[in-house]
């Protein structure tokens, strides 16, 4: 997790740097649609391992990305949901699942 002053100059170089990797992509994917919980997320996401997801929800957590909310229950319950700062990356999201289904398309 990299200050402010610390991310690259370039926009696209900032955006690759906090949401990148494959798992942060995936994640922000499935928040779009609603709160996760830990468990139903690494179900979800097929192959990522327990010590990935922990650390790619704390990242986007840091960066301002999510939000966690632990709610006061035995045992305790944490949701995962796209913060307000997060929810501006659905354009993005939008237009990367339309390139893709438009790519998809084109190969057959």
């Amino acid at each position: 997790m990299l200050t402010k002053s610390e991310l690259p100059e370039c926009p696209v170089a900032t955006t690759v740097q906090l949401i990148g990797s494959k798992w942060k992509l995936l994640i922000i994917r499935n928040l779009r649609m609603r709160p996760w919980r830990f468990n139903e997320l690494q179900k979800n996401l097929a192959g990522i391992s327990q010590k990935v997801l922990t650390d790619s929800l704390r990242a986007l957590e840091a960066d301002g990305i999510i939000t966690r909310t632990v709610f006061p229950e035995v045992p305790p319950r944490v949701e995962y949901a796209l913060s307000p700062l997060g929810d501006t990356m659905r354009p993005i999201l939008d237009a990367m699942e339309q390139w893709g289904k438009n790519y998809k398309s084109g190969l057959e």
